[in-house]
């Protein structure tokens, strides 16, 4: 009885989850709870690439802006190219000149790394609109003599004053 009332449970959320027409995370609803709330800052537009990457942000609590989800990253190795993701619908929002920065949040492997590329060269002529991308570097409690060439260079790029 509880498998089935588990097989059910599965059944039930796969049939009421949908995207959020806006930012195309999951939802229950026609908007996600983060499109509905009146107190984020809708000139901040964060674009990662999967709504789990939403998830991650939201724990943080650190980020009161929007969000843009791509449903996924430029390969060209795996046939995945830019017409294939949310790339027109996020061209669409930033056209309405409410959107001052645009975060952008994507992996920090090739796929990610090519796709944040893509949308900077994109959208770097928009009047008004600052691009950013996630820092990245050294995790915390980590030690330096365990870090690869690639994310120490990342850091000392990355660094700010102290």
């Amino acid at each position: 009885e509880q498998a089935r009332l588990l097989a059910q449970s599965i059944i039930d959320v796969r049939e009421r989850l949908r995207f959020c027409e806006i930012c195309f995370n999951l939802s229950d609803e026609a908007r996600c709870q983060v499109c509905q709330d009146a107190t984020r800052d809708p000139s901040i537009l964060c674009v990662v690439e999967e709504p789990k990457d939403v998830l991650a942000i939201e724990k943080t609590g650190s980020f009161r802006g929007l969000y843009h989800v791509l449903l996924g990253a430029i390969a060209p190795r795996d046939g995945i190219g830019p017409e294939l993701l949310k790339i027109d619908e996020l061209l669409h929002r930033v056209s309405d000149g409410i959107i001052q920065e645009l975060v952008i949040a994507t992996d920090a492997d090739k796929d990610g790394e090519t796709t944040a590329a893509y949308l900077a060269k994109l959208l770097r002529d928009r009047a008004g609109l600052r691009i950013t991308r996630l820092a990245s570097g050294i995790p915390v409690g980590s030690h330096l003599e365990y870090a690869d060439q690639a994310t120490l260079s990342r850091a000392l790029e990355g660094r700010r004053q102290f």
